[in-house]
């Protein structure tokens, strides 16, 4: 999973769909506070962190995240528009693993991204989810049904993969909306329910390890408890 922290809704946009079609996990966040919830919730693999940002500033950020004992040796790349030599070397100093300026190309931006989880010996194709006779890899971008692939569009992917990885747990409608549309589930929106339905469908007989928790969210079941 791959963290971006960048205010700028195009750029957080363009980003997030670059990574997620060369198979990585991403979610953008366009504030700090996010951005340190989502934290609390799963450590990433590695941030992608803008220095300008409200509420705080990405220098202060990635100094908090080198403090503190679970994400001091997490990956951080910044990417800034602030790009002359003493920001770059001060951001280094700070403890940035690269510093790429703005503005900046998507196919650097990739090839940086797989330098530094290999600088951090961490492969995207390690991850594999398992229920039965359903298989998601998160590094490849991949879902099989009894080794068949079942095309899915990005958001479907996430969607199965947060109820994969909460590994039965239920995922709150609210959760679910605001890590793949950055939106609270609070307001009535049906764009959940009829991204749920597709999946389902999609999957086949598999679809039915997509079990509603009425009034709550979802869960990945085997169905040995229903």
């Amino acid at each position: 999973m791959i963290y971006l922290v960048e205010d700028d809704d195009s750029i957080r946009k363009l980003v997030v769909y670059a990574l997620e079609s060369q198979g990585f996990a991403a979610q953008g966040f366009a504030r700090p506070s996010d951005f340190r919830t989502a934290l609390r919730q799963q450590i990433p693999d590695l941030v992608l962190l803008d220095i300008m940002l409200p509420q705080e500033d990405g220098l202060t950020i990635l100094r908090s995240l080198r403090s503190e004992p679970l994400t001091r040796r997490l990956p951080v790349i910044m990417l800034t528009a602030k790009n002359s030599e003493y920001d770059r070397a001060y951001g280094l100093d700070a403890g940035a693993d690269d510093y790429i300026s703005k503005p900046f190309g998507m196919m650097e931006l990739l090839a940086r991204v797989r330098a530094v989880l290999r600088r951090a010996g961490i492969s995207p194709a390690e991850t594999e989810y398992r229920m039965d006779r359903l298989r998601v890899l998160p590094g490849k971008h991949q879902v099989t049904v009894d080794g068949q692939a079942v095309p899915l569009t990005n958001k479907e992917f996430r969607l199965l993969e947060l109820l994969m990885e909460a590994n039965g747990a239920v995922l709150t409608r609210s959760v679910l909306m605001d890590r793949i549309w950055g939106q609270g589930g609070g307001q009535e929106n049906r764009t959940l329910d009829v991204h749920i339905r597709t999946l389902r469908a999609k999957l086949g007989e598999a679809g039915k390890y997509i079990e509603t928790v009425r009034g709550v969210g979802y869960r990945i079941s085997d169905g040995e408890t229903r």
